[in-house]
């Protein structure tokens, strides 16, 4: 049913949760999880104006780097096959254009990343992402919510 498991993250604990699913499903079905992470750059020059762009993105995809180095360990522990991508863009955008480029079966991803007040003023990634994506999108909320 599911030969290729989108699995976005930006390595918040609500990510976390949802590796565990991904894992499940993966070894459920025997798919390869694609582990994304998205390197955000939209707001850098305004919240560090005085830091170049070149520094912050390269900030930024070592952080996914880190991130997709621990999802990838965590996987190959359980047996599954896993590719990582660190990428740069829109969030939603590039989840939605990666599910459609590399024939994702199904989305594994928490209901809320990182906080911040852009959540409640426009909606989290993973809402966008449920009433845009051409296939099946499994959130998982934390635990501890």
């Amino acid at each position: 049913m599911y030969s290729h498991i989108l699995f976005p993250t930006d390595g918040s604990e609500c990510a976390d949760a949802a590796l565990d699913h991904a894992l499940d499903h993966a070894e459920m079905y025997d798919a390869t999880i694609h582990a994304l992470y998205v390197a955000d750059v939209r707001e850098v020059g305004h919240a560090a104006p005085a830091v170049s762009l070149g520094k912050v993105r390269d900030a930024l995809h070592d952080s996914g780097r880190d991130v997709l180095e621990r999802v990838e360990r965590t996987a190959r522990a359980a047996g599954i096959d896993v590719e990582t991508t660190v990428t740069e863009g829109t969030p939603e955008s590039e989840i939605l254009e990666f599910a459609d480029r590399d024939d994702i079966d199904l989305v594994v991803m928490g209901t809320h990343g990182r906080s911040g007040l852009d959540r409640y003023l426009i909606g989290s990634v993973a809402e966008r992402v449920v009433r845009s994506s051409p296939v099946p999108v499994l959130t998982v909320r934390q635990e501890s919510e």
